[in-house]
């Protein structure tokens, strides 16, 4: 059942003001009620772009972060790709010192309010938590993204998030191609030293994956923009619309144009297709190329975007992650009459986060397990008419540890559909490597990297999903910090 913000934000208080002046020992701490997050309507968020989790109030912070049972081995700092001191923001935000917990965040992590938002916490720092492990419950773990959230977003709205320092110039240049998280944590981390950071993105607004992947509702890209201009602020230089492997090649922005490292961040943006009969009909999309439309060009907007946007009615999704279900719950604000998820497992191996598959019910999209497209036919314009699927059954673990999905002989439908886009995941785009002589790569497409986030040319780095396939924001910054050290010890030596 859907709480309203203000019923949540009663309880909260109300609790608060019963544990005020207490001794908490862990039974009681045990006993604290886990705080929902407040959330928009379902039904009025269907019809609107705007945030849909409404993040903490400061009492639900606070109750929160009382859940934690600061245990001295803090193994929710181990599955925190950047390591940090989670016990110890925790602590600060149970007791309300806000502006110090977000510090402690500031000192591992540069994008807290995005991490608050989109990181998968329950597979990270959440998952080892010694609260939800004493609860036999993931879901009852300390909710450390909500209140990392809520802290993050504090400091920036009362404008005490300042540029951090850098030191004297070095005379070293460093080129960072792409702006998403990996390539933002190393500019970041770079200019600190005191280095000239160029970046290069190829789009014309920079973000990377956080604005032309991630949908306004789950992640406002007023939040990226403010990290980027915190960026402009240190004095790291930006080119935007600028391709390297077309505008420029690696090889000499180094030789030519005299920078002496460079990073590679350019994420995995390449969608892949299931090579089924049909995927080439109008109204078949990638979910890369649908999300990119209306994240990046707003095509939505339509009295003032110039992007085209394919009037849906009827729309199936295929693929059961994060991108599955932010194309699904964009589909229904773009005012499709019907919303299909297709997932060829059940809902128990979906890769998508709880909290995304819970707020696409809510928002109506229709799921359907165990099933998976075999054909797409179309009309005699060629134009998407029907998807015919395949019921699927649960056989053995595979590699990932998933069941393996088993095909059930004889058990095509057709569903009826105008729209099917597709979203079984993204692969790197060649580009450089194929203009880059020398870049090793995997079967993948992957760049291969060291153990410091050095590829197998001197001076060049990377590190996000160019390197580890797609992932996390969060596991991209921690790649990202791993090459910045490397970089700056690399431009020592020089």
């Amino acid at each position: 059942m859907h709480l309203s913000p203000e019923t949540l934000q009663q309880a909260a208080v109300a609790k608060l003001a019963e544990l005020a002046g207490k001794n908490l020992s862990p039974r009681d701490r045990m006993a604290i009620p886990a705080q929902e997050m407040p959330s928009q309507d379902p039904i009025t968020r269907r019809a609107n772009m705007n945030e849909v989790a409404l993040g903490y109030t400061a009492e639900q912070a606070r109750l929160e972060s009382l859940r934690c049972l600061q245990c001295k081995n803090a193994p929710c700092v181990a599955g925190c790709p950047v390591g940090i001191r989670i016990p110890d923001f925790l602590k600060a935000a149970a007791e309300g010192r806000f502006e110090e917990a977000a510090g402690i965040i500031g000192e591992s992590s540069l994008l807290p309010a995005v991490c608050g938002r989109v990181c998968p916490q329950e597979t990270q720092c959440q998952a080892p938590c010694t609260l939800g492990k004493a609860l036999k419950d993931v879901g009852k773990s300390v909710s450390i993204g909500r209140v990392e959230r809520f802290v993050a977003d504090l400091r920036r709205e009362s404008g005490k998030q300042g540029v951090p320092a850098v030191k004297p110039p070095t005379g070293k240049r460093v080129a960072v191609i792409g702006t998403g998280p990996a390539s933002v944590t190393v500019a970041a981390d770079v200019r600190r030293e005191g280095h000239d950071v160029t970046m290069f993105e190829a789009f014309h607004k920079p973000g990377g994956v956080l604005v032309y992947g991630i949908p306004e509702f789950r992640l406002p890209k007023t939040i990226v923009q403010k990290e980027i201009d915190t960026l402009l602020a240190m004095g790291v230089k930006l080119e935007l619309n600028y391709v390297v492997g077309r505008t420029r090649k690696i090889m000499d922005l180094m030789t030519i144009d005299g920078f002496d490292a460079v990073f590679i961040g350019t994420g995995a943006g390449l969608p892949k297709f299931m090579n089924i009969p049909g995927e080439n009909l109008v109204g078949v999309f990638s979910a890369n190329e649908y999300l990119t439309r209306a994240n990046l060009m707003k095509a939505y907007d339509t009295a003032h975007a110039h992007t085209p946007l394919f009037n849906s009615r009827k729309v199936a999704v295929l693929g059961g992650g994060n991108v599955a279900m932010d194309a699904a719950r964009m589909a229904v604000r773009l005012g499709a009459e019907e919303v299909h998820l297709v997932y060829r497992r059940t809902e128990k191996e979906m890769p998508a986060r709880v909290e995304e598959v819970a707020h696409a019910r809510e928002e109506g999209v229709i799921f359907h397990m165990l099933q998976n497209a075999v054909r797409i036919l179309g009309d005699e314009n060629d134009c998407v008419k029907q998807l015919e699927c395949l019921r699927y059954r649960l056989g053995e673990p595979d590699e990932s540890g998933r069941r393996s999905p088993v095909p059930i002989p004889g058990s095509e439908f057709l569903m009826e559909v105008d729209t099917v886009i597709v979203a079984i995941g993204n692969g790197s785009n060649p580009l450089i490597s194929q203009t880059t002589q020398g870049l090793a790569t995997n079967k993948w497409g992957n760049i291969i990297v060291d153990a410091a986030g050095k590829t197998s040319i001197d001076g060049i780095y990377a590190g996000g999903d160019i390197v580890l396939g797609a992932a996390t924001v969060i596991l991209a910054m921690g790649e990202g910090r791993r090459a910045a050290a490397s970089i700056n010890a690399y431009l020592m030596g020089k």
